[in-house]
């Protein structure tokens, strides 16, 4: 199992990422390992990754898609056979039993995995961008799993991803967009709301048209801008 987390300039962030990380593929009875994509970082993100035990490939794409698929083929390196791609954000923290929940997934013949998100911490955010999001979320859950589509909690196997030809070079919308192909080319899609992922309700958007800018639309406030983001 491969887990692949895109990153540009997200140390402060990141070790809370791979710790959870880590934590959730410790037990499990198949090798493992966590790829961080550090996508034009001018901060520490790569020194922090290798420090906790992360393999580190570099990328000067600024372009999550590019950088996510960057990360895929690093894991595909030795050929896509019973192995099962996963991917989260610098942002997120996943459940321990995170790992195992992708594993089981994948060992019952799902091609790709579609999970959900929980903010963990909306300070940076009103009152009213909480409770419009999360009513519109209740909204995208169903009796049979949800609608909703994250890059921080998306899972694949190698072989449906080869097939898909991959992430496609986006600057944002490349999770959506891979799920698509996956639903139009008749794979086993499984949406599945049953193991969240934490992630933030930050203010500065690493992606044009991110999550922090999903949330921005739900703001009467101006969004944040310049900086980094």
């Amino acid at each position: 199992m491969a887990v692949v987390v895109p990153a540009h300039d997200e140390q402060a962030v990141l070790p809370d990422c791979l710790t959870s990380v880590l934590d959730s593929l410790r037990h499990l009875p198949v090798r493992s390992e966590v790829i961080v994509v550090a996508d034009d970082c001018r901060d520490a993100t790569a020194a922090v990754a290798r420090r906790l035990g992360a393999v580190v490939v570099t990328v000067r794409a600024r372009n999550v898609g590019r950088a996510r698929a960057a990360g895929m083929a690093h894991a595909l390196r030795h050929g896509p056979q019973d192995l099962w791609l996963a991917t989260t954000d610098a942002d997120s923290r996943v459940p321990r039993r995170w790992g195992g929940w992708h594993l089981r997934h994948g060992r019952a013949g799902t091609d790709l995995l579609v999970g959900t998100v929980r903010v963990h911490d909306w300070a940076p955010r009103s009152e009213q961008v909480r409770t419009r999001f999360e009513t519109r979320y209740r909204q995208g859950l169903t009796d049979t799993g949800h609608r909703h589509v994250h890059g921080a909690n998306l899972g694949c196997a190698a072989t449906a991803y080869e097939r898909l030809g991959g992430f496609a070079d986006l600057r944002h919308g490349e999770d959506h967009d891979l799920v698509e192909r996956g639903r139009r080319g008749a794979l086993r899609v499984v949406a599945d709301a049953t193991c969240p992922v934490r992630t933030s309700a930050r203010r500065r958007s690493r992606a044009p048209h991110g999550f922090a800018r999903y949330l921005d639309a739900l703001d009467d406030r101006p969004p944040v801008v310049g900086g980094r983001a």
